[in-house]
């Protein structure tokens, strides 16, 4: 059986219907989170989201893809940027452009569906983009979860899908929590106490629908800076802040973006990050029969041959626990409360996660997405190596 494989469309009408209301983004609490380091800088420039989707398709469609797959992968990578998951945007397009031409994703996958139960459902992607395997994952959980309640739909020969909260915001929209979860495609952390890199950042996302307020949606990496972070470091040159990366030999702390081989990834929260890694790891590698631990590349290692990436999401129906407007309502409740309570000293703001995606989104529909001179130098050489119009000649 062949998935369905259409682009929903950007996935947050609700959001864009509150743009009448729009509130300022808040400042940020820097002392609490990871910087943005893609788009805070001095040389940056900013491309309409129009352009970027353009430019996207037609690489994609240079790399071999269907115009359906093409659309969606430019979907939701274009989706990533304008909600302010730079590190999943445009950014990535030279590393997915080296992966269809040596073979590494199938361009022309063909997904099935090879286990299906009333509630559950394992899909085979063909080494497909993760992309495309993870919306026809998501889509499905959402058919399985309006039949019986709960979908949960995991995923084998996949490849990495970008932000984790694009797959768990498509049940989102049918007023349903969506959760996703992977095995990332490459090893970064050790185990906590360990040195070998035997742990990706395996990411979870969580949706869960409101009413006037914004959707409470949590996309986090399990390590403490995001791969796309630490690599845009070594793109431009820069020091990565100390507790980033340690050295695999001591432990010693490594700033040099250059010596990142040397290095693993440091989990968020300590040990705590890492047990959660290996859960989520377990759940969307060996559960789905996906690659995890030893089998998973060392990210040090040689690029080599197919990977097998796991993944999973699941749907649940709101509507068979609790009337959907009265949860709606009670989320808003909440959210205002824990916004508008007692902050430290120095504080900003209290944020519940996902509230500054809609002004980021209304934000950068209107003015562009912020691009680095380094990130549009990148992918203007992959256009040039596709034979397509450059992304600086169409700005």
């Amino acid at each position: 059986m062949v998935m369905a494989r259409g682009w929903l469309g950007l996935l947050f009408h609700a959001e864009k219907a509150k743009s009448q209301r729009p509130t300022p983004p808040r400042k940020r609490h820097q002392s609490r989170e990871v910087p943005d380091v893609l788009t805070k800088t001095e040389d940056s420039r900013r491309v309409s989201a129009a352009t970027l989707r353009t430019f996207l398709t037609d690489a994609l469609r240079a790399c071999g893809l269907p115009e359906a797959d093409a659309a969606t992968v430019a979907g939701a990578m274009l989706e990533a940027d304008l909600t302010g998951s730079d590190a999943h945007g445009v950014f990535r397009l030279p590393g997915y452009v080296r992966q269809l031409k040596r073979g590494v994703m199938n361009p022309k996958a063909n997904i099935t569906v090879v286990e299906r139960s009333r509630a559950t459902a394992l899909i085979d992607g063909d080494h497909g983009m993760g992309h495309v395997v993870m919306t026809a994952a998501a889509n499905l959980a959402v058919e399985l979860a309006r039949a019986c309640g709960v979908g949960w739909v995991g995923a084998r020969g996949s490849n990495h899908a970008g932000a984790g909260a694009i797959y768990a915001a498509i049940p989102l929209a049918h007023g349903m929590v969506g959760i996703y979860g992977a095995a990332s495609s490459v090893n970064h952390m050790a185990p906590w106490g360990g040195t070998e890199p035997l742990l990706g950042t395996n990411p979870i996302a969580v949706a869960i629908p409101a009413g006037d307020e914004a959707p409470v949606i949590l996309d986090i990496a399990t390590s403490l800076a995001s791969n796309g972070a630490i690599r845009t470091h070594e793109l431009e040159g820069r020091p990565m802040p100390e507790g980033w990366v340690q050295n695999r030999t001591d432990g010693a702390p490594i700033t040099d973006p250059a010596a990142i081989n040397h290095g693993t990834y440091l989990p968020m929260g300590g040990y705590k990050g890492s047990g959660l890694s290996i859960i989520i790891g377990l759940l969307a590698g060996p559960l789905n029969g996906a690659a995890f631990g030893r089998d998973i590349k060392d990210f040090a290692a040689a690029p080599s041959g197919e990977l097998n990436v796991g993944q999973f999401v699941v749907a649940l129906d709101v509507a068979r626990f609790v009337p959907p407007d009265l949860f709606k309502a009670e989320v808003d409740r909440h959210i205002r409360d824990l916004a508008s309570s007692r902050q430290l000293p120095g504080v900003e703001d209290i944020r519940v996660p996902g509230q500054g995606r809609v002004a980021r989104r209304i934000e950068r529909e209107k003015n562009g997405v912020p691009l680095t001179a380094a990130v549009v130098a990148q992918v203007d050489e992959v256009a040039k190596s596709l034979g397509i119009t450059p992304l600086s000649a169409r700005a």
